[in-house]
């Protein structure tokens, strides 16, 4: 006779600890067709990505978001009900926006490289969301809420996008550069993105906008704030400071090109610094970066203390 006071293991609504979540079969099956699917534009996206100085990462991203989820794996919650109510609508979505992208593309493609990627992309990334709230129980699925958000990372940015935020970095560096240079006492005469010295005439072009830097601090902060942070609205904070210090990294990255073609000479403007610095004035923004984060948690641990505790991320899952 068996005792009514004990549960099976099958019956259990909470897997054994330390014990990973099992994969339900149907969702590899339909991941991988899926991937099959999409197998051209993805190659496609991959070769772009590396011939591509600002895109580089998006080899990286999928690999992250499996690692997010892979060290979390023993804390998954057990399985439950779909959502297949949101499945229907990612599926519609993802169609509507392949549709989108077949009434553009074809048949005389005029749509430039990078809208069409990002259109194909996107459409892939909300298929497979539809695909994961398809077969994953709810729970689980809000669980790996943050790596299938972060795989929106892959899409690269619409030309239009991409113009319209390399001139916002243009001239909001180049204010920041005005303010450093008249800080210094420095003699410049400033016009919009050009600063005429009295040896050499600097502008700030595109391709100093810093746009691919600002991406990849965007991307640590966000991850930053997932891991060290709990409450939303500092993790928003940290994620809203990557505008203002892109802009005092590029500010301060002409003015120190700036002051080295004044005190130096007009030759520095062909320097190492000015060619293959960017590294090295990114290196230079984490520092007041991290500042921030370690403000940001030790304001979240004396609240924690004063209050409630606050749950790590993911805890609410």
């Amino acid at each position: 006779m068996t005792n009514p006071n004990k549960i099976g293991a099958a019956d259990s609504p909470f897997r054994p600890a330390g014990s990973p979540a099992s994969v339900p079969p149907g969702f590899i099956l339909a991941s991988s067709a899926l991937v099959l699917c999409f197998g051209w534009p993805l190659f496609q996206l991959a070769r772009f990505a590396v011939g591509s100085q600002m895109y580089s990462h998006i080899v990286l991203i999928p690999l992250i978001s499996a690692w997010l989820v892979w060290q979390r794996r023993a804390a998954l919650p057990a399985p439950s009900a779909p959502n297949r109510q949101l499945a229907v609508v990612f599926f519609a979505a993802g169609l509507a926006v392949l549709a989108g992208y077949a009434v553009m593309a074809f048949p005389t493609s005029t749509l430039a490289r990078d809208d069409g990627l990002a259109l194909t992309t996107l459409s892939f990334l909300v298929l497979f969301a539809g695909v994961c709230a398809w077969f994953l129980g709810r729970e689980t699925l809000r669980a790996v809420c943050f790596p299938l958000a972060f795989l929106l990372f892959m899409i690269p940015m619409p030309v239009f996008f991409v113009g319209w935020i390399e001139s916002a970095l243009q001239q909001g560096s180049a204010a920041v550069a005005n303010a450093f240079f008249t800080l210094a006492g420095t003699t410049v005469f400033a016009q919009g993105l050009t600063f005429q010295f009295s040896t050499i005439t600097i502008q700030i072009a595109p391709e100093c906008s810093g746009i691919h830097s600002s991406l990849a601090l965007l991307m640590t902060s966000v991850l930053a704030g997932y891991f060290f942070l709990r409450t939303p609205g500092r993790r928003t904070i940290l994620t809203l400071a990557v505008l203002p210090l892109a802009l005092l990294r590029n500010g301060f990255r002409v003015f120190v090109l700036g002051e080295l073609c004044v005190h130096i000479g007009p030759e520095m403007i062909d320097s190492y610094i000015h060619h293959h610095g960017g590294p090295i004035f990114f290196i230079l923004s984490l520092i007041p970066f991290f500042l921030l984060l370690v403000l940001l948690i030790k304001s979240e641990r004396k609240k924690g203390r004063a209050g409630a505790p606050l749950a790590w991320p993911g805890a609410e899952s």
